[in-house]
């Protein structure tokens, strides 16, 4: 594993999300800051992942859908998600 990671990423659970209104979203472990590699490579626009399926949904610039919730994609692969250190 690398150096950032401080903890095993079992201590995270399989699936996060960014979105309050999500029921995956967990501000405490946010507060934290969470960081995500996505196929070896650092991910900021993480909007949310899943471990377990092998998915992250990632922010799409500044654009926004009807609701004004951001535009969102979905990219499969490898998702290692870890707490940053400060």
């Amino acid at each position: 594993m690398d150096e950032t990671a401080t903890e095993s990423p079992a201590a995270l659970p399989d699936r996060l999300a960014t979105n309050p209104k999500s029921p995956f979203h967990n501000p405490e472990l946010l507060a934290r800051g969470v960081g995500i590699r996505f196929n070896g490579a650092e991910k900021t626009n993480v909007d949310e992942y899943c471990v377990s399926e092998g998915w992250v949904r990632l922010t799409v610039g500044k654009s926004v859908d009807r609701h004004g919730n951001p535009m969102t994609i979905k990219l499969n692969g490898k998702v290692e998600p870890y707490f940053r250190q400060d």
